[in-house]
């Protein structure tokens, strides 16, 4: 790639960095769009609840996605790791792990997150196929099933109310003796939710398709799908190299225009937001595309 110098560089070419490449695109802005290639939904068979594309597979959707951005010239595409990000002045320069250097006078991270599995055997084979996250994104097709929730705490219960309207053969599993207080107990007992405190061993499955939770007790218990609450980490080391602030809950903290902490640096997707779905990636992409090609204006007029 000859050229080295572009108007904004976006960190990860999935949904919501294809759709910020778009915004910026039909704006004329010269853009490199860097993916590595590994999202975190590449086991899902299925995308839901974004509506043109409801049941496609995520990789059907990106390439789809990717062919549309593709028709704008003035975006180019570059298959590789960011290793290092830097300000110097007004300029970014970015390193990958190849040895290559490009430098932009903005930078959106579009870089999503890391799940960090539990040390469950069976559970990082069924992630996002039977193990799942999210009630909007899988719930309809499990409804009416005998489903479980993998979490403990005021997340539990508030979830539990979530998976109840989709549900009613429901149990939670707090993987050990539950922090939830006595009235969220009782109430759960009211809405006729289980409540299992048991250690978990291990997840019994086929391909991916759950089919028991295995207890250190020896017990064992018959699932459709499990919803689960899981740690996870910053894609990215971009805010260790520039230091812009992450929430308690460790995404990027943005404002309504998507701009981080640091001046020049936006981020939008998975990275910033719990509600973890395809469109709502989009959505942020496509305002932070607007927004930094409103910034750029701004400054050049």
């Amino acid at each position: 790639m000859q050229n080295k110098n572009f108007d904004v560089i976006i960190i990860g070419g999935s949904y919501s960095g294809l759709s910020a490449a778009m915004a910026l695109g039909r704006s004329l802005r010269n853009v490199l769009v860097v993916d590595h290639g590994r999202p975190c939904n590449k086991q899902t068979p299925h995308s839901h609840n974004f509506i043109t594309h409801d049941g496609k597979t995520p990789k059907e959707i990106t390439e789809l996605a990717r062919k549309d951005v593709e028709k704008y010239k003035t975006v180019q595409f570059y298959d590789g790791e960011v290793i290092k990000t830097e300000k110097s002045a007004a300029v970014f320069r970015v390193e990958l792990s190849s040895g290559d250097e490009f430098y932009a006078k903005k930078l959106i991270l579009a870089s999503g997150v890391k799940d960090v599995m539990p040390d469950i055997p069976g559970f990082s084979e069924c992630w996002g196929i039977s193990v799942i996250h999210c009630p909007y994104c899988h719930g309809y097709e499990v409804r009416n099933e005998i489903t479980g929730i993998l979490t403990d705490g005021d997340l539990a219960f508030e979830f539990s109310k979530l998976v109840f309207n989709l549900t009613k053969e429901l149990t939670l599993f707090t993987n050990g003796k539950t922090k939830l207080t006595h009235e969220q107990v009782e109430k759960l007992k009211q809405n006729k939710i289980n409540l299992n405190e048991g250690e978990i061993e291990k997840i019994e499955h086929e391909n991916g398709q759950i089919q028991k939770l295995i207890f250190k007790n020896g017990n064992a218990v018959s699932l459709k799908a499990l919803y689960a609450k899981i740690p996870f980490e910053q894609n990215s080391n971009a805010s260790d190299d520039l230091g812009f602030e992450l929430t308690e809950q460790g995404f990027v903290k943005v404002d309504f225009m998507q701009k981080t902490s640091v001046p020049g640096v936006f981020a939008c997707g998975d990275n910033v937001s719990m509600m973890r779905s395809v469109a709502n990636a989009v959505a942020q992409g496509n305002l932070a595309g607007a927004f930094v090609n409103k910034e750029l204006s701004e400054e050049e007029f």
